[in-house]
């Protein structure tokens, strides 16, 4: 592959979510302001994505979960499913959050329009899909500036000077802990 890549549509699932998703080993950052139900191919079967999530919690991979807002029921059902996510993924909800990035242990990032859902990056026909397109890339520098900007994210670098705190839980929780 080429150092940074634009792809669309059907690619975004097949080079991202098949291809390197998957290949994950020391870690997976996953940022989107939406997330619902969303299945995916494994093997000759279609299983929720948090299935494929749970593999890679028990094979010791790091995974962090960066969202806008609470996912659907059809997801929660399915992530109490899969037990090693409640202690195995970390998750931050930001209301601010628009990005949509995908992070492979540093040395492969997506970064683009498609959020973490079956519409978006699943494995829909082409007629039930959204149209989405974004870059996908191994340049070092680029990929660094997309950790960046997720970890500062991550790490509530821009939570001080916030203007909507009001509808941040992660931030009303932690203000209700130093209480």
């Amino acid at each position: 592959m080429n150092a940074t890549q634009f792809i669309t549509d059907r690619e975004l699932y097949e080079r991202v979510i098949q291809g390197e998703v998957p290949q994950a080993e020391q870690f997976l950052w996953l940022g989107t302001s939406d997330l619902k139900d969303l299945h995916v191919n494994k093997g000759k079967r279609m299983v929720p994505f948090l299935e494929i999530i749970s593999d890679l919690v028990g094979k010791g991979v790091k995974v962090r979960l960066l969202h806008a807002k609470e996912p659907g029921p059809a997801f929660r059902k399915d992530f109490d499913r899969y037990p090693t996510l409640l202690n195995g993924v970390e998750r931050v909800l930001c209301p601010r959050v628009h990005f949509k990035s995908i992070i492979v242990d540093g040395r492969f990032a997506y970064s683009g329009s498609a959020n973490l859902t079956g519409a978006g990056i699943g494995a829909k026909s082409d007629g039930k899909r959204n149209f989405e397109n974004g870059i996908v890339t191994t340049d070092p520098e680029l990929v660094k500036q997309i950790m960046d900007q997720f970890d500062a994210i991550w790490m509530g670098a821009p939570c001080d000077g916030c203007k909507r705190k009001k509808y941040c839980a992660d931030f009303r929780l932690l203000q209700e802990t130093e209480d």
